[in-house]
């Protein structure tokens, strides 16, 4: 099973591995970010998207990971197999590390987002029942189902972990 030009090497395996490890800390780093503007004045509908398409790459990042690592576990047998081994613990690792942030990071996401939907909700219903503009009522569409989709993205990328630490 290969994913591309030489990936079949370990040592360029093993760099594309590292290379999508610090992508995700660096992704979550720019989430935490966000999320520290959700609730103030910059929170806007487009700081919102930002946020939402940093963690849909992100989860994208950990699942293309996770199959390079499977991989690289997976490649035949060789002089260097302790060398390997050493380093596909170390990535594991840094791997379980980076992506237990992230997920971290998506459960205070999908917090801030349920109670930026109540406060939509309560404004809603102490205006007669109509939201305050039209950005509150598109988000407030927008949003509702986001934290369940997450909460899936999260049991998917839990299961991953646990299977790779079971390695």
């Amino acid at each position: 099973m290969s994913y591309g030009p030489g990936f079949g090497d370990p040592n360029q395996l093993a760099q594309r591995i590292t290379s999508n490890i610090q992508k995700i800390t660096q992704c979550s780093a720019e989430i935490q970010r966000i999320l520290h503007q959700l609730g103030t004045p910059q929170d806007t509908p487009e700081l919102r998207q930002q946020l939402q398409q940093k963690q849909q790459y992100t989860n994208q990042l950990a699942k293309e990971t996770d199959k390079y690592i499977k991989e690289f576990g997976s490649l035949p047998a060789t002089s260097e197999q302790r060398q390997r081994k050493i380093q596909k613990d170390r990535l594991v690792g840094e791997f379980t590390t980076a992506l237990t942030n992230f997920q971290r990071l998506q459960r205070q996401a999908a917090e801030k987002e349920k109670d930026f939907v109540a406060r939509v909700r309560a404004s809603s219903r102490v205006s007669g029942g109509a939201p305050e503009d039209n950005y509150k009522e598109g988000t407030l569409v927008s949003w509702d189902s986001q934290p369940q989709a997450q909460v899936q993205d999260e049991e998917i990328t839990e299961d991953d972990l646990r299977l790779i630490e079971e390695r």
